[in-house]
């Protein structure tokens, strides 16, 4: 009994002493995994948002530490998530000692230095992302002992060198996500026979430096969906050896020194390679060196195949009609070959085509009117080539079309007048042919054309239509060198949106209507080598829009006087005009000796005319105190009306309150027009400052609608990035909002400082403005009580207060989200129609699926976004890169992107940035120029679903505007005492959203 007892307390002895060293080594693993996060903590010299506060509190358990995520059981740290939480600094090599850890992301952040080469202790880990930040160095040979790495993610860094052969012949071949995309990498994919990929599903190598062929050994990587190697410089044939994926979905190609076989004269064993791939969508092969015919088997390829690119090439030979059996695809995309023959009607089969792009080849014959049968068709361009005969009639049945882009071809006959049906047309370009007759009226008339109508370079006669001035969204209208004649008619000042206007070349006669300098947007007027007469009317000299004028070769006569637009103008502007003088280089003089003999001629005239000029006085008198009395007849009206505020909770200010603060809404009060009405400043009795958006009555259903959506969403939604309204002056015949008055204007004056600013922003100033705009939207679409789609995000629609903070203002066209569906306050459907152009938004502004009747949503805010950071980035307005360039700025910018933008981001630094004598700091302000590019081009992809939210927007800007606020090479570009209040602001999260 006695040796039972010893041998059960020996027993539980063992047991306990056990468990005791089991618990002491768990102890010691967990205190050594807080000694670990620790020196990793030390090593961030930056966190403008204190995501790390946690970490240095003693009374929080290290598994509640932000980011950090342990395992139940043990303790053990497991995960570190501090994705987006701008983070600087360094990576210690500490965190090799977290044992245990699986995951670890520290992308979209701002560490510098080397990828620590200790992380391939992390035996345990199965994800890492380290992407968006500013690593450099080489990727570590001992990441290669990451036998369960399954998801690697080293995007946009700075990494250069080579591929480690070990990363990828890690003995497991357990990855099946790789980006190693948007760095400096050299060298050849490092794939052999002894080093295969068997479970890579992801491998997107896109926008480095390598070089070679594609290895043999990825046709091991049979379960591929996603194989990006565009941008590099790889070379060598089409791998239509190792193409035996059938998961593939996507194959991007594009931007490399590919050739086809036997000589680069053979596509056919390529496309043969393809034709098994029955998941493929995507097929980018453009911006390479192939050459050869295009072979009839191009229409055996998968039929799920719903974009191709084969543009920027060496391909020559006429299009096979093979490939229309390509029945699902929605781009086709050939421009910039050698292509030639004629274009087969057969395309028509392919009836969800959206887009087709065959310009700039060798094509010939005539226009297919069968085109005129593929109903979903947006764009078609056809430009550059060889093309002959007239124009068909049948694009008029295109009930999508868009953009009719057919330039610098041989057509021959007439306009169309059915081309005016196509209710939905933006750009018409018909330029540089052979066509001859008139502009049909129905064409003038087309409405729809918010971007340009050029029918320059043709054989066209007649008078100018007056249905021009119907066109009231067109940006540029360009009739020059065609023989039009009669006068130019004073209606286009109707056509309020124009920018650019181009009449020379032509026998227009008569004098320049006055009218035309009071187009409130126009930037460029030639109308040069007509037989215009009379006088230059001063409203076009005095402009302060008009930066490009020429009048050469005319028959002007008159004063020129050096002010306003014209002096920053030459003599070249003016010449062959021999009855002109002023003060311009170059002109004669206007100084004449007085004729007496017209001096004693007027001298009598005057005195005998004196009586009638008084009686005249007289009666003009009379009629100003009538029209007096029927101002203070009508003011009486307005302020004795019953209809008050709709809401009584805003101050009550009337109509004649609105009067007196705006001298009358008096033309010197004026500050901005728009779509629906004008703004005026204005100050009350009290000194309050405000500015007064007066409704357009006369609009109708436009105006009611515009009014009632803007009152609600201004009511109803409470941001410090959004404008707030004081009240609204709601009369039958007045319609007002009244607005705080933002004494620094919009942005789109400090943009472009010719608008009569001196002061430039700079790049701090632009960050933080770009992260309260972000902050604003992302408020509209996630956390505002009324989710508002704004539709019509742009520079002039951003106003900057006393501190320069940004505020979104003009909801007129917004749209309000009711689930997933987005509703307009006065009516329940969403999707866009020719006879609702209001809901479009800006030309330049909008997102490419608008323009194929898609419904406003979310992510077109988020494109107008990213135009938005293009072109403060860029210095170039979308209209005006689409004018001259004949593409989007994100299609501009995109053919520049990674390699050829240093033009871009030295113009940028030129312009956003003041310090001087910093030279070591240039590549970091060259950084956060590359960063907003980079998130321009995220989000104007053409497909919406590719794009961020505002929300992952807003977190990316407010990282770098956390990061520039507490980076020391911004300091003299900073204000200590605004530096100090952002502080601040950041400190209370409770700022962040106005309850």
């Amino acid at each position: 009994m006695g040796l039972c007892r010893f041998s059960l307390f020996a027993f539980f002895s063992v047991v306990v002493v056990h468990l005791l060293g089991v618990h002491g080594e768990e102890k010691a693993d967990l205190v050594s995994d807080k000694s670990s996060l620790i020196s990793f903590m030390r090593g961030i010299v930056s966190d403008p948002k204190y995501t790390l506060a946690s970490w240095k509190s003693p009374e929080i358990h290290v598994c509640n530490w932000s980011g950090i995520r342990c395992n139940n059981a043990s303790d053990r740290v497991i995960e570190i998530n501090l994705n987006g939480k701008s983070l600087g600094g360094t990576i210690s090599p500490a965190i090799s000692n977290l044992s245990s850890l699986k995951i670890l992301d520290l992308s979209e952040n701002f560490f510098v230095g080397h990828i620590p080469k200790e992380l391939g202790f992390l035996t345990q880990l199965g994800q890492l992302s380290l992407s968006w930040n500013f690593l450099e160095g080489e990727i570590p040979a001992e990441m290669g002992s990451l036998h369960n790495l399954y998801y690697l993610d080293l995007e946009s860094n700075q990494l250069h060198g080579e591929i480690p052969a070990s990363l990828f012949c890690n003995g497991s071949s357990s990855l099946r996500y790789i980006d190693l995309s948007n760095n400096s990498l050299g060298g050849h994919i490092p794939l052999n026979n002894e080093c295969m990929l068997l479970e890579v599903s992801f491998l997107l190598l896109w926008s480095n430096k390598l070089v070679g062929q594609i290895p043999l050994a990825l046709s091991n990587s049979t379960q591929l969906k996603w194989l990006d190697l565009e941008s590099n410089m790889l070379s060598g044939e089409l791998p239509h050896e190792i193409v035996s994926w059938p998961e593939l979905q996507f194959l991007y190609l594009s931007g490399n020194d590919f050739v086809s076989h036997d000589g680069n004269t053979n596509l056919e064993p390529f496309f043969t390679s393809l034709t098994n791939l029955s998941n493929l969508q995507e097929l980018e092969l453009a911006e390479n060196n192939l050459g050869g015919k295009l072979p009839s088997n191009i229409g055996d390829l998968p039929k799920s195949l719903v974009q191709l690119h084969l543009e920027s090439n060496l391909i020559y030979g006429p299009i096979p009609p093979q490939i229309s059996n390509l029945v699902n695809l929605t781009l086709l995309n050939f421009s910039s070959n050698i292509l030639n023959g004629s274009i087969p009607p057969s395309l028509c089969k392919m009836g969800k085509l959206e887009r087709i792009f065959l310009s700039n080849n060798s094509l010939s014959g005539e226009i297919p009117s069968a085109l005129g049968r593929i109903q979903h068709l947006g764009l078609l361009d056809l430009s550059r080539n060889k093309l002959s005969g007239s124009i068909p009639d049948s694009f008029a049945n295109l009930p999508q079309l868009r953009r009719l882009l057919l330039y610098e071809n041989q057509l021959s006959g007439t306009i169309p007048p059915s081309l005016g049906k196509c209710v939905n047309l933006e750009i018409l370009d018909l330029s540089r042919n052979r066509i001859s007759g008139v502009i049909p009226a129905e064409v003038a008339a087309l409405t729809s054309l918010k971007l340009y109508l050029n029918l320059s370079s043709n054989n066209l006669i007649g008078h100018l239509p007056l249905e021009l001035s119907k066109m009231d969204m067109v940006l540029a209208i360009d009739l020059s060198n065609n023989n039009l004649s009669g006068r130019i008619p004073p209606q286009l000042e109707s056509c309020i949106a124009l920018e650019y206007l181009n009449l020379s070349g032509n026998s227009l006669e008569g004098p320049l209507p006055f009218s035309l300098g009071e187009l409130p947007y126009i930037k460029a007027l030639d109308v040069s080598s007509n037989r215009l007469t009379g006088a230059i009317p001063e409203s076009l000299l005095l402009s302060s829009t008009l930066k490009k004028l020429n009048f050469s070769f005319n028959k002007f006569s008159g004063n020129i006087p050096n002010k306003g637009a014209i002096s920053s103008l030459t003599i070249d502007s003016f010449l062959g005009n021999d009855a002109l003088c002023g003060s311009i280089k170059g002109m004669q003089s206007c100084h004449k000796k007085p004729s007496y003999h017209f001096v004693l001629l007027i001298i009598p005239v005057f005195l005998f005319a004196n009586p009638l000029l008084c009686m005249f006085g007289y009666r003009l008198a009379r009629w100003a105190k009538f029209q007096r009395r029927m101002v203070i007849f009508g003011r009486k009206h307005y302020e004795n009306d019953e209809e008050e505020t709709e809401e009584l909770k805003y101050p009550s200010i009337s109509y004649k309150q609105l009067i007196e603060a705006t001298g009358g809404f008096s033309s010197s009060s004026l500050i901005g027009s728009g779509r629906f009405g004008h703004v005026y400043k204005g100050v009350l009795r009290d000194n309050t400052k405000i500015a007064v958006k007066v409704l357009d009555t006369t609009a109708e259903c436009e105006f009611s609608g515009s009014f009632k959506r803007e009152f609600q969403i201004l009511k109803r939604t409470r941001h410090r990035n959004l404008i707030r309204i004081i009240t609204i002056c709601s009369k039958p015949e007045f319609k007002a909002l009244v607005l705080p008055l933002m004494p620094n204007g919009s942005l789109e004056r400090h943009l472009y400082p010719s608008h009569g600013l001196s002061h430039r922003l700079n790049l701090v100033q632009i960050v933080r403005i770009c992260s309260d705009v972000a902050e604003g939207m992302a408020y509209l679409h996630h956390y505002s009580p009324v989710r508002v789609i704004h539709c019509d995000l742009k520079p002039s629609n951003i106003l900057l207060d006393d501190d320069m903070t940004a505020l979104v203002t003009d909801f007129g066209i917004a749209r309000l989200v009711k689930g997933d569906e987005s509703m307009d306050l006065s009516n329940s459907s969403a999707s866009f129609s020719s006879t609702h152009g209001l809901l479009c938004g800006s030309v330049g502004y909008i997102a490419p699926e608008y323009g194929m009747g898609k419904k406003a949503s979310m992510q077109g805010d988020v494109y107008s976004f990213g135009v938005l950071l293009l072109e403060i980035v860029t210095g170039r307005p979308p209209t005006d890169v689409l004018v001259h360039e004949g593409s989007s700025l994100h299609e501009w910018v995109k053919r520049q992107y990674p390699y050829k933008l240093d033009n871009i981001v030295d113009k940028a630094l030129q312009r956003l940035s003041h310090y001087s004598g910093q030279h070591d700091s240039n590549k970091f302000w060259q950084d956060v120029v590359l960063e907003l590019i980079e998130l321009g081009l995220l989000c104007t992809q053409n497909n919406p679903l590719t794009r961020p939210s505002m929300l992952d927007v807003a977190q990316e800007l407010g990282r770098l505007k956390d990061y520039l606020c507490n980076n020391p090479s911004s300091s003299l570009l900073i204000d200590e005492a605004v530096n100090s209040k952002v502080n601040d602001f950041f400190r209370s999260e409770d700022n962040l959203l106005e309850k």
